[in-house]
C-alpha cells in the first residue's frame, strides 16, 4: 500500500495508524523467522507460563543480525520509505526487532504503557510497527489517541510483578485505566488480518487484552528512528540494555550499532 498524506497526519495527531496489508507478502518470511527465534531464543529470549499454567507469553528483541527472515524483511519489504513518510524524517535508522508471541488461552494482559521511558533514546521522529501473523480481534493492539503529546511519559513498570521500573516515579504520569475510564480516554484498536500493521510513537500509551482465543498471537515489531534521535541517559537499565555502547547523552546512535536503510 502507499502512505497517503492523511496517514501522515493521521499518525501526527493521533500518535498510531492502521496500515493493512503493508506486509501481506512477508507473512511467510516473518513467520519463518518467528519459528526460528522461538526455537533458537537470544539471551533475552523469555517464556512467561502463566500461574496454573494458563497459557504463556514469549518475547525475544535484537535478533535481526542472527535471523535471516527479519533481516530480509528490514531491507527489502520498502519499510524504510514508509518509515520516513511517517517520521517525516530523512533518514531511518534501525533501532530494534522484537518477537512477541500470546499463545492460546493466555489470561495475562498487556499492561498499558508507553515503550520511551524503557528506551535510551530521545526525540519525537520515531516509529513502531506491530505487524501480527495471525488474526488478531480481542487480543489486538490498543492505543491512546494523542497520548505521545502528553507532558510526561506514563510511569514505566516491570510487566510482571507490575514495581515500578525506575525510582523516581514522581516524574512521570500515573498508569492510565481506559476501561475504568472510558469518557476520559479514546482508544484506538483495529481487529487486524495477517500482514497488517499499526504504526505507533514510541511515546504512545498502548497495551492489549489476554488472548482467549483458540489461536496463537504471534507478532513481530520492527523499530525505528529518524533524525532527531539522540542517546539520553535514563536514571536506570534500559531495555532493550545494549551494553558497552560507550554513547552519551547528545550523541546520535552510533550507526554500526543501529545502521541506516
Amino acid at each position: 500500500m502507499t502512505v497517503s498524506d492523511t496517514h501522515v497526519d493521521a499518525f501526527a495527531k493521533q500518535g498510531a495508524v492502521y496500515l493493512p496489508g503493508l506486509f501481506a507478502n512477508w507473512v511467510d518470511v516473518i513467520d519463518a523467522g518467528i519459528a526460528r527465534n522461538m526455537a533458537e531464543p537470544s539471551e533475552f529470549g523469555a517464556e512467561n507460563v502463566e500461574e496454573g499454567g494458563a497459557g504463556s507469553f514469549f518475547d525475544d528483541y535484537c535478533n535481526w543480525q542472527r535471523i535471516p527472515e527479519f533481516e530480509q524483511v528490514i531491507r527489502e519489504s520498502g519499510i524504510r520509505d514508509t518509515a520516513a513518510a511517517l517520521m517525516r524524517s530523512e533518514r531511518v535508522q534501525l533501532f530494534h526487532d522484537h518477537v512477541l508471541v500470546k499463545e492460546p488461552g493466555t489470561p495475562k494482559a498487556t499492561p498499558w504503557h508507553s515503550d520511551s521511558p524503557y528506551y535510551f533514546v530521545s526525540g519525537m521522529q520515531n516509529v513502531s510497527f506491530w505487524i501480527p501473523i495471525d488474526a488478531v480481534r480481542d487480543a489486538t493492539l490498543r492505543l491512546i489517541s494523542g497520548s505521545h503529546l502528553w507532558n510526561k511519559d506514563v510511569l514505566p513498570t516491570r510487566w510482571l510483578s507490575e514495581a515500578d521500573f525506575y525510582p523516581a516515579a514522581d516524574e512521570y504520569l500515573p498508569v492510565p485505566d481506559p476501561d475504568a475510564d472510558p469518557d476520559a480516554f479514546r482508544v484506538l484498536e483495529w481487529p487486524m488480518e495477517p500482514g497488517d500493521a499499526v504504526a505507533f510513537n514510541y511515546r504512545s500509551v498502548h497495551g492489549a487484552r489476554g488472548n482467549y482465543a483458540r489461536t496463537r498471537r504471534r507478532a513481530l515489531s520492527l523499530r525505528f528512528v529518524g533524525d532527531d534521535a539522540r542517546f539520553v541517559q535514563r536514571s536506570g537499565p534500559t531495555s532493550p540494555p545494549f551494553h558497552g555502547h560507550d554513547m552519551k547523552t547528545g550523541d546520535p546512535l552510533r550507526d554500526d550499532w543501529f545502521p541506516f536503510i
